[in-house]
């Protein structure tokens, strides 16, 4: 038995021709497989000649005739290697003739601890996120006698509801002044999601505060269509009367469709103010706009301001009221009105509870935004 070039075994007889071109070998490391072959301690026994050398060499002159093209020539001459397909009859013989070795060096070894990642980046714990479902409660008290809490959780409910959330708060050491947090994360299965905060609290001069704010993502049930909706809610108290309240949202659709609003509500001494406000977009150039703000005393005066945008396509039209009432019970007001006619004309008028009027057509480009 011979060793061919790439350090594979060649049978007896088998003779290769140099003028022969054979694939390269579909595999790498030659070198290193042949010296885990001379390593692993097998002695080769030679192969005696048998009855079967006349077949031998038969099939070698079938397989190297001149007359055969070289792309036939290379496929048989491969199929005499030992990875050729099974279906080879050389390979079966191989596998019966030549001892299989098993290689002194053995595999990587497994590590006693897995290794750590080195990208720069902290880990969660490091970040304060915690992935693990678990419910935790813990508190304390600090030096100067004050008290805190903190608990986090999850709610697991029907439809993939989950629901991971974390409450914390604390209070002085006589309990005069007091604060609370919550934070919440729900999800479900049909694409529900929502975040949320809630906090409030009052200190020992008597004020207190409370705001909470959402962020929702859903699936309209009428349309199908995917909306967006934040709201927000906030309110302090100051002593006695004073104190303010507002309300803000905004909703959105996945064609355009948009509302935001605001109320507000405030109080200082003996005056009082209200707010509001809104903006529609029907998602097709359809535009609404509006305020409405006014303000009284505990004396009986009061006064505003209002006003409506309404327009498609840079076509529409204005609308706005000023007043004002005495305590006496007198009002005054103005109103006034514009029609954005798209040609580059604006028809103006109004008109006042003290005579005064205007009618005109102006020549002025629209613009709005």
């Amino acid at each position: 038995m011979a060793a061919g070039s790439g350090g594979l075994p060649t049978p007896i007889g088998l003779k290769l021709v140099s003028s022969l071109h054979l694939s390269p070998l579909p595999w790498s490391g030659l070198e290193s497989k042949k010296r885990r072959r001379t390593e692993c301690g097998c002695s080769v026994v030679p192969i005696r000649r048998t009855t079967a050398k006349k077949s031998v060499e038969n099939a070698e002159e079938r397989r190297f005739d001149s007359k055969k093209s070289t792309r036939r020539a290379r496929v048989q001459a491969t199929t005499a290697l030992p990875f050729a397909s099974p279906q080879s009859r050389f390979v079966s013989k191989q596998e019966k003739f030549y001892p299989r070795c098993t290689p002194r060096s053995s595999g990587p070894q497994s590590r006693d601890t897995p290794p750590k990642r080195d990208t720069g980046i902290a880990n969660e714990k490091d970040w304060g996120i915690h992935l693990i479902n678990e419910n935790i409660t813990d508190s304390g008290t600090n030096e100067d006698g004050s008290k805190w809490y903190r608990e986090r959780g999850e709610d697991l409910g029907e439809n993939g509801y989950r629901c991971r959330w974390t409450r914390m708060g604390g209070q002085s050491h006589d309990g005069s002044s007091e604060w609370k947090e919550m934070w919440w994360e729900k999800s479900d299965w049909t694409g529900y999601k929502e975040l949320g905060v809630e906090k409030s609290g009052r200190n020992a001069e008597g004020d207190s505060w409370w705001e909470t704010w959402q962020e929702v993502l859903h699936q309209d049930d009428w349309s199908n269509l995917a909306r967006i909706e934040r709201s927000a809610q906030k309110q302090a108290k100051s002593g006695g009367n004073a104190g303010w309240y507002e309300k803000w949202w905004e909703k959105y659709d996945a064609k355009g469709w948009t509302e935001k609003g605001a109320h507000k509500y405030g109080r200082l001494d003996e005056q009082s103010w209200w707010e509001k406000w809104g903006e529609h977009y029907d998602g097709r150039g359809s535009v609404l706009k509006w305020t409405d703000k006014w303000a009284e005393t505990e004396l009986g005066t009061k006064w505003g301001d209002k006003w409506e945008d309404k327009f498609f396509a840079g076509i529409g039209s204005r609308q706005g009221e000023t007043w004002h009432v005495m305590p006496s019970g007198d009002r005054w007001s103005r109103n006034w009105g514009e029609d954005h006619l798209g040609n580059g004309k604006v028809h103006k008028y109004g008109k006042s509870t003290t005579g005064e009027s205007w009618d005109i057509v102006a020549d002025e480009e629209t613009y709005y935004e």
